[in-house]
């Protein structure tokens, strides 16, 4: 089943979300959307894991995301948040919505990443959980400067913890792809550990190949998938730790069933929950 476990330290609504006007019709529809997934999730996770989702909410408004977030009035704790977990592509549409929406969200950036954006992203979100497409150790550091000016104001209560990074990995081999080399994976994923203590090492994330990711069924393997797994099993040795404490990011909207058979620990779901986005041009927060 997704992850959606909150703290609960931060109320779910703050004075922004509270004057966002849902549509009843929208909100059901979407938490119809999301249930349909995560009962795919389901049914094709025979092991048991505990597979999570993350909702892609690109350029979607703020008022969708509160209507997947805010407690269901059916569910069996009125106070408990449908659903914590979103993904964001772009560092200012992120900055926006972090600002007006409740903090209880645990938001994901998954999006290409530039240096120059990564403190901002990282001192200025507190509710950031993770960064998923981290592949230079430039980025790393950035980011690890403004997570750390974050923690050293913990007296602002903001809640801000270690910040989670999925190092991605080109397992296409596709020069437009991000992503670090496969073989580049040990060495980025050393200086995280050793050079950058307000950041957490939490695994491996890749997109992969479109025609592959087309392809894929859960009983058709993803040549990508398996290049992401033995990616992580050589980098766990080069650490000496359990497989296990590296996560797998991999499948999205097309191919995330055959993804979880593979052994993913996290999919990234938009057009399907949310429907087809606007061009970013005619996007509202």
């Amino acid at each position: 089943m997704a992850d959606n476990t909150t703290d609960g330290s931060h109320h779910i609504q703050n004075d922004s979300a509270e004057a966002m006007q849902i549509n009843p019709q929208r909100a059901k529809q979407l938490v119809e959307n999301l249930t349909g997934i995560s009962k795919r999730i389901d049914a094709v996770n025979k092991s048991g894991r505990n597979v999570r989702l993350i909702a892609v909410s690109k350029l979607k408004p703020a008022t969708d995301i509160l209507a997947l977030h805010q407690p269901q009035s059916s569910s069996p704790s009125s106070s408990t948040p449908f659903h914590t977990h979103f993904g964001e592509n772009y560092v200012q549409e992120l900055l926006e919505k972090s600002r007006i929406l409740p903090r209880s969200i645990r938001w994901h950036f998954i999006g290409g990443l530039q240096s120059n954006k990564c403190k901002q992203l990282a001192e200025q979100i507190p509710n950031l959980w993770c960064v998923s497409s981290v592949d230079s150790e430039k980025k790393c550091n950035e980011l690890e400067k403004g997570r750390k000016a974050l923690l050293s104001q913990q007296q602002n209560g903001s809640g801000a913890e270690k910040l989670r990074i999925m190092v991605q990995i080109n397992t296409s081999g596709e020069e437009n792809k991000s992503g670090v080399e496969p073989d580049d994976a040990l060495t980025l994923c050393k200086h995280i550990i050793e050079k950058c203590p307000s950041l957490q090492l939490s695994g491996f994330m890749t997109i992969g190949a479109i025609a592959r990711s087309k392809a894929t069924t859960p009983e058709n393997v993803n040549e990508d998938f398996e290049k992401l797994r033995e990616v992580r099993g050589a980098a766990a040795q080069g650490l000496g730790w359990e497989e296990d404490k590296l996560e797998l990011s991999m499948g999205m909207s097309a191919d995330f069933e055959g993804a979880i058979g593979q052994g993913s620990d996290e999919v990234r779901v938009g057009s399907e929950i949310f429907g087809e986005r606007p061009p970013k041009k005619d996007a509202v927060v």
